[in-house]
């Protein structure tokens, strides 16, 4: 990981992020395969709803405990 701080992917946010949501679009991706999005505290039920609506979110952690969990290749918090 890069020695910056990981922001919120929330359009214009700027804040640290604080949550990873691991989400998959079962219609691009094959059922094992994460992608993520970064949440600061504020965003991250507005981003889970987002992801949730769609049927897309598989899961919501702390970035700390995301980055403690070994990942297969590719599905590091950078893969947004």
């Amino acid at each position: 990981m890069s020695d910056e701080t990981p922001i919120c992917s929330a359009k214009g946010c700027r804040a640290d992020a604080v949550w990873v949501l691991a989400w998959n679009n079962p219609k691009l991706h094959t059922p094992e395969r994460r992608k993520t999005w970064l949440a600061c505290a504020e965003h991250r039920e507005h981003l889970s709803q987002f992801l949730g609506v769609r049927g897309f979110l598989k899961d919501v952690v702390t970035l700390e405990e995301w980055e403690r969990t070994p990942r297969p290749e590719g599905g590091s918090a950078a893969d947004r």
